[in-house]
């Protein structure tokens, strides 16, 4: 509860950063760069977060975390307070955020599997916390659209700051066992060796994260355009745009209680291809409609697909991998997703000047479509792929 109270003002900030960065440039470029600022320093320290959240406590390391995003939300809320920012003052505050969540989460991720006594419930929890996070964008845009209209940027990115005392406060409630140091004569540098050599030991995770990654880099970058549909295609607003914001909300929902419902023994990789075949067409249907209940319709559409590519992958890999890897591998997994993000919204908002917003879209349904085969495919040839090591 604490945790949905924060990450409703999350995406009330990233709503408003978008917005403002759009606003001050009129640039699909600068919307691209905005992404790569937030994202792209989360990949590179993800790894030595992972490390850090495999050798010392993980819940004082989370505390940490969030004590420092909150620190961060009220610098960007004073700079925007005293009108004497640009958006390179923006994007500095934003790649501060992102060296905060290469260590937030692996930390995160890796309290939620110690937080669940009943392991076979674990998918359940996963898909339970993806349900907070998607209904915290359902809502998030939605009030940061009508806020930005009606008092401005400001009120904004004051009440991010403020709802960090919620989910900070319910931490501190928080009563988990004693945590018992873990004992390594290895060094950080031989504790990442260990967890690449993990990998690779493990192909059905690899492919997995590897699967991430292209969606990351290809397809998942989309919402960097949503600025531009709201504003240029429907001729809206900041309203426009939280509306549209929140419609992917809606079916991100309504995608998690889906998954949050799935029974103890599926085969999470049949649902992870069926799903990412759902985003796929729901995209290349939302890219070049012009009828804006429709749009939204096919939004909603896309994003109950996009919704399995991080709760079925983190599921996957929280549920395979060896508990003493936990942190490593998570790690890596928000490197494919915070990692090749950045580089794909440089690579759609580049390529969107040339052959248009709408186009850019469709082709990344395209790939969407492209890679559920290639799940397909690996499901068909490989129906019993497991972990190599024993767990």
């Amino acid at each position: 509860m604490g945790q949905s109270v924060s990450l409703i003002g999350t995406w009330m900030q990233k709503t408003a950063v978008s917005w403002v960065i759009y606003d001050l440039t009129h640039s699909k470029w600068m919307l691209g760069v905005a992404l790569f600022t937030q994202m792209f320093p989360s990949f590179l320290f993800s790894f030595a977060g992972g490390v850090v959240a495999d050798r010392v406590d993980r819940y004082k390391l989370l505390l940490f975390t969030q004590c420092a995003a909150m620190m961060q939300a009220i610098l960007m809320c004073l700079l925007v307070y005293l009108k004497h920012f640009n958006v390179y003052e923006i994007m500095g505050l934003s790649a501060l955020l992102g060296i905060i969540n290469a260590f937030d989460v692996p930390a995160r991720q890796s309290l939620v599997y110690e937080m669940v006594d009943d392991k076979a419930l674990l998918p359940n929890a996963l898909a339970l916390n993806s349900s907070m996070v998607n209904l915290s964008r359902l809502i998030g845009p939605a009030i940061a659209g009508l806020v930005i209209e009606h008092f401005g940027e400001v009120v904004c990115f004051g009440s991010n700051a403020l709802s960090f005392v919620a989910v900070i406060c319910s931490l501190l409630l928080m009563r988990l066992p004693k945590y018992v140091p873990r004992t390594s004569q290895k060094n950080a540098l031989q504790d990442m060796r260990d967890g690449l050599r993990y990998i690779r030991r493990t192909p059905s995770i690899g492919f997995v994260i590897l699967m991430l990654g292209f969606m990351s880099l290809f397809v998942l970058p989309f919402n960097t355009l949503i600025p531009v549909y709201a504003k240029d295609i429907f001729h809206g607003t900041a309203s426009t745009f939280g509306i549209i914001d929140s419609a992917i909300g809606v079916g991100a929902f309504i995608g998690a209680m889906y998954l949050a419902s799935l029974k103890p023994g599926t085969d999470y990789r049949k649902v992870l291809a069926r799903n990412t075949f759902i985003f796929g067409c729901g995209l290349m249907l939302f890219s070049h409609t012009t009828i804006y209940p429709l749009a939204l319709f096919f939004a909603s559409l896309s994003a109950f697909g996009m919704m399995s590519q991080v709760t079925l992958s983190n599921t996957i890999i929280q549920t395979t991998v060896s508990p003493s890897m936990r942190g490593r591998i998570i790690s890596l997994y928000a490197m494919a997703y915070f990692g090749m993000q950045p580089l794909g919204g440089l690579l759609v908002g580049s390529v969107s000047q040339v052959i248009g917003v709408e186009n850019m879209v469709l082709c990344q349904g395209g790939a969407a479509v492209a890679i559920a085969c290639l799940h397909l495919w690996v499901i068909k040839n490989y129906p019993t792929a497991k972990s190599v090591d024993s767990n």
